[in-house]
């Protein structure tokens, strides 16, 4: 069996010199562009753009990251698009707040179709068997997938597999967590996403990750690296490792290695580059404990609410913009100004919350996190 390769470069600052420095030395261990990319295909970079946000929170791909890989591919030949659809808003105006098109326009690179998308069957999945793909990713010859490490209280950690959900356009990415409120479930479909798309490589930016209340409202911790695999599993894997949380707690890493996208075990991965030990931050904040799986009925509900985390508005911090209450994809709303007085903060009805974090991964605040009750707490030691 042929390992997985994942090149581990260090990269102290986002200086565009040191970042072009390191992305190239990056790609020179994984043998060069040209194993990845041939001249004339229509290439698409996929950042990550959560929502537009200024990239000294990093809550999205660095720019300094996306013109270094795109300037490469420039001179690999490609024709080169970019693009990405975030949680809510147009992909313009939140690559723009980003400083990615303007990164764009200094590239000479056009903005790929990320608004609409057309169905596509996908017969070998393990669990969605057809996804509604935006237009700029079908019309492509392939992707370059750039994540950011940063904390998800989902799926635990956000990476290389994540970063595709944004090649589904709009507001259909909230249906699947309606339909798909299992955590284990969510990560056999976005698996399925990848094992459709196949990005050519995935270029991840740690520069600066995010810990603790990811992935949007996290805390910028310096990790002082760039990660490089044409196995997303593996580079995912990896970067888990790096901040020392166990690959196999992440809800992608089975069905992943399952489907055939990757591998995370260390035994079939070579690590090209540092040594991933000198850079290992072992008080990374971080869920160091695997997602219950979800469940349904009275009973169960009861259990779930008593024992499973749950989002928490802090009242001192939220400002009642209704952000939470528009992104909650559930009908009726689990949080909602449920006594109808929107001068009143809105809450959470447990009952009817499905745990996809939804309200918690927009809160332009950072005011709702993530809470484990009581017997969650002693359930999780037992």
């Amino acid at each position: 069996m042929n390992k997985s390769k994942v090149a581990v470069v260090k990269c102290d600052t986002y200086d565009e010199k040191d970042v072009q420095k390191s992305v190239e030395a990056g790609l020179d261990l994984l043998g060069g562009l040209s194993s990845f990319v041939k001249p004339g295909e229509k290439i698409v970079m996929k950042p990550n753009v959560l929502i537009g946000s200024n990239p000294e929170k990093c809550v999205t791909t660095h720019p300094a990251v996306f013109k270094a890989v795109g300037r490469l591919l420039q001179g690999a030949g490609v024709n080169l698009y970019y693009g990405d659809s975030p949680s809510f808003g147009r992909p313009g105006f939140n690559l723009k707040r980003a400083r990615l098109k303007q990164a764009g326009d200094e590239l000479g690179i056009e903005l790929a179709d990320f608004d609409k998308g057309r169905a596509v069957s996908h017969s070998d999945s393990l669990l969605i068997k057809s996804f509604v793909i935006a237009n700029g990713v079908l019309d492509s010859d392939g992707i370059v997938s750039l994540p950011k490490l940063k904390t998800h209280p989902l799926t635990r950690f956000t990476g290389a597999v994540k970063n595709q959900f944004g090649c589904i356009p709009g507001f259909l990415k909230s249906q699947y967590h309606v339909k798909l409120p299992d955590p284990y479930d969510f990560a056999t479909m976005l698996v399925d996403l990848n094992t459709l798309i196949r990005p050519r490589l995935c270029v991840m930016d740690g520069v600066i990750a995010m810990e603790g209340n990811g992935p949007r409202s996290g805390r910028p911790r310096k990790m002082n690296v760039l990660l490089f695999s044409s196995d997303p599993i593996a580079l995912d894997a990896t970067a888990c490792r790096i901040i020392d949380l166990a690959p196999e707690i992440v809800t992608t890493s089975e069905p992943g290695e399952k489907a055939g996208l990757g591998t995370y075990h260390s035994e079939n991965i070579e690590i090209l580059g540092e040594e991933i030990e000198s850079l290992v931050a072992h008080d990374f904040d971080v869920i160091r404990r695997a997602p219950m799986p979800g469940s349904a009925g009275r009973l169960s509900t009861f259990i779930k609410n008593r024992i499973c985390e749950r989002p928490r508005i802090d009242k001192a911090k939220c400002t009642n913009c209704g952000t939470c209450v528009k992104m909650c994809p559930v009908d009726p709303k689990a949080v909602d100004w449920h006594g109808g007085d929107k001068s009143k903060l809105p809450t959470h009805d447990y009952d009817r919350c499905i745990r996809c974090y939804c309200c918690q991964e927009t809160c332009p605040e950072g005011a709702i996190s993530v809470e484990t009750p009581l017997l969650g707490k002693i359930y999780s030691r037992i």
